[in-house]
């Protein structure tokens, strides 16, 4: 037989999930049947990612997020997406989005116990330059009686059930992290399954790149500007290769599987970064550190860090456990 042969034994996202969820007796399937709808989501935002240009869905819609930052048509219709996959799942109480100014509390006939926080489309900006964007997600348990309020979803991370992003890329990825290590699927689009293709990933102790927006290293604070400068001008060794890409998702997957750090730090100008906590922040420091790696705000782990507001903001340095601690020693010094 010609061509490619087809495994009759493939590890889908879902398979792996429910081999998970076998190991814990009590286990309803209610996380299972989330992370499904979160899945076609990804898919669904995958092939409009991949036809935008020929579906004329490029460009501004007119109005403005919560954070300020143009709409584009795409955000809207990824945001639509998992808001519609993630309600009609009959899993979730309360969603938390990166497009809307207030929490959207899920239908009473509809809800579950758990919460999402979610980037529907991460790296926008990049959109029209085909740079590679993604979505970031964390799950959460609702932990108090009565209808969901937003209160319930300003939990630290470490209450955080399974967390991920998909990058969509020269090839779809998803990385997910139910508690018990960091797993990365491939989307095969001869099938439409995400296919288990890096399995037990873990990031380097010490990598060779650094990831910052050296636009803004006038507004630096002491200890940034000593590491950046550290690196590349070491006393001893290589300089280390500065790698930005201006996409989180893309930044940290590189992070992720090349190590190194990846950061951005607070500024003059933003005193308290401009990543945000719920939805960007926590997700990708829960899988670095279920990977064996570090990310901080500086001050303390992201993942100790305990939410006042839903867009709240935070500084954040991840990556090599080495490198990253090499940061926070400046951090106490300077």
């Amino acid at each position: 037989m010609s061509g490619q042969a087809i495994d009759t034994n493939a590890m889908t996202l879902i398979r792996y999930v429910l081999a998970e969820q076998k190991k814990f007796p009590g286990a309803t399937g209610d996380l299972t049947a989330l992370l499904n709808s979160i899945l076609t989501a990804c898919k669904a935002v995958s092939s409009a990612v991949r036809k935008a240009g020929i579906a004329k869905i490029f460009g501004i819609v007119g109005q403005t997020n919560v954070q300020g930052e143009e709409v584009k048509k795409l955000d809207v219709l990824a945001n639509d997406l998992f808001i519609n996959m993630l309600k009609s799942s009959y899993t979730t109480c309360l969603l938390i989005s990166e497009e809307d100014e207030r929490v959207i509390e899920v239908e009473t006939d509809k809800r579950g116990k758990y919460i999402v926080c979610f980037d529907p489309l991460d790296g926008s900006s990049n959109i029209d330059c085909l740079v590679s964007i993604g979505s970031i997600f964390s799950i959460y348990r609702k932990t108090s009686t009565g209808p969901p309020t937003e209160q319930d979803g300003l939990q630290s991370g470490r209450n955080i059930v399974a967390a991920g992003y998909a990058l969509y890329g020269s090839a779809t990825m998803v990385v997910l992290s139910t508690g018990n290590g960091v797993n990365g699927f491939m989307l095969d689009p001869a099938i439409g399954e995400f296919i288990l293709t890096d399995p037990n990933m873990t990031v380097k102790p010490r990598g060779k790149y650094y990831s910052i927006n050296e636009g803004y290293a006038s507004l630096w604070d002491k200890a940034v500007t000593e590491y950046v400068k550290r690196k590349k001008y070491p006393e001893n060794g290589k300089p280390y290769g500065a790698r930005y890409i201006g996409s989180m998702v893309a930044d940290v997957h590189r992070t992720l599987k090349y190590g190194g750090i990846f950061m951005y730090p607070a500024t003059k100008d933003s005193p308290n970064g401009k990543l945000r906590l719920l939805y960007e922040c926590n997700p990708m420091a829960y899988i670095i550190e279920q990977a064996g790696g570090l990310a901080s705000s500086g001050k303390i782990p992201i993942l100790d860090v305990v939410p006042k507001k839903i867009h709240q903001r935070s500084p954040i340095f991840l990556g090599s456990r080495e490198d990253v601690e090499e940061i926070l020693d400046l951090y106490k010094q300077l």
